[in-house]
């Protein structure tokens, strides 16, 4: 059977289709995937060996669009539909986003079954687009979604790459000491300038125990590697391979977006999320962070406050502390999550 997954513009949309795609090849299906041009997943998808199409993709901001990106969206349609009409699918997953609107829609427009995954606390903008016609909708964490959605909806968990590795060899693939605790510090998969900023001269005080694994993106590597410069057990990478860093962690401090807080608990690394502020993402990250933090499952700060923060960070460094949120995160692992998905594209194809 063909089948296509889509979505991009950030891993959180991006690897969780992955996981996907390579269990439905796993159980013997075509898989394609469709991405935005200039997107990350332009790289990432042929890396993974999983043949890829790019579409135009305009940013559906939550205010006016701009006249270019309407331009694009509408472009992006178009090719969209000419697109499906080539590779007839029998079903489509979303993971949501700009990248993966477009593909999507032409999809359910012309009646293909569309299996939608929302991995926030909230449904995003172009998933709540997508949510009248989508066949399923399945969800990483519980979510209050409207009356007419709910005959529809299923708490799957977040699709993850389900691999782990010992700590020690995972330390050693990544130039870290083998036998040292680490602290892994990820703002997401393009990094975070503001914990690149934030982190490292608090954390410095830890080197004498701790090692610290910092992924600071591309962008702010330079900065955040200079700023570091010459302290012993203070690594600063652009990008590292998280089956083998939350395999090396033994805790970590991120940001709270889905797919990070998904990771954590499959691989059980005691977690202190510092979200993005309330007003960059519409509040998802504030919202999956409250429900992970409900739970007992993560520590949580705020940017804007230092004294918070550093309270905090002295909680995950205590052992016991970290022995109770791993605990907690077991309940809410998501191993699995990537094959009930791949089941659900199946069911809907028929």
């Amino acid at each position: 059977m063909r089948l296509a997954v889509t979505g991009g513009g950030s891993g959180g949309h991006i690897f969780p289709a992955l996981a996907v795609a390579r269990r439905l090849e796993e159980l013997g299906h075509q898989v394609f995937y469709v991405g935005a041009s200039g997107g990350m997943e332009e790289r990432l998808v042929p890396e993974a060996g999983i043949e890829f199409f790019a579409l135009p993709a305009g940013k559906y901001n939550r205010g006016a669009l701009q006249p270019r990106e309407a331009v694009k969206a509408v472009r992006g349609l178009l090719a969209a539909r000419a697109l499906l009409k080539r590779t007839r699918p029998a079903a489509v997953l979303t993971t949501g986003g700009f990248a993966g609107f477009p593909f999507a829609f032409a999809a359910e427009l012309a009646a293909v079954p569309v299996v939608l995954l929302e991995q926030n606390a909230t449904l995003g903008l172009a998933n709540r687009w997508l949510a009248p016609r989508a066949r399923r909708i399945a969800l990483a964490v519980e979510a209050e979604l409207p009356p007419r959605l709910r005959d529809r909806q299923v708490v799957t968990g977040m699709p993850v790459r389900e691999e782990r590795h010992p700590p020690a060899e995972a330390r050693l693939e990544l130039g870290l000491d083998p036998n040292r605790p680490t602290l892994l510090v990820m703002g997401g998969s393009q990094g975070s300038l503001a914990l690149n900023r934030l982190l490292p001269g608090m954390l410095k005080p830890l080197l004498g125990e701790w090692q610290v694994l910092h992924q600071a993106g591309a962008a702010g590597y330079a900065e955040t590697a200079a700023a570091v410069a010459g302290w012993k057990g203070y690594h600063v990478r652009e990008f590292v391979s998280a089956p083998h860093a939350w395999s090396a962690a033994t805790a970590a401090i991120t940001r709270a977006g889905a797919t990070t807080l998904a990771e954590a608990a499959f691989h059980g690394v005691p977690l202190l999320a510092i979200p993005l502020p309330a007003g960059v993402d519409g509040g998802a990250q504030q919202k999956n962070a409250a429900f992970y933090a409900s739970r007992g499952a993560v520590l949580t700060a705020s940017q804007e406050e230092p004294d918070s923060l550093a309270a905090a960070l002295a909680r995950l460094t205590d052992e016991g502390e970290r022995q109770r949120l791993r605990l907690a995160l077991s309940r809410l692992s998501p191993a699995g999550a990537a094959g009930r998905l791949a089941g659900m594209m199946l069911e809907v194809a028929g």
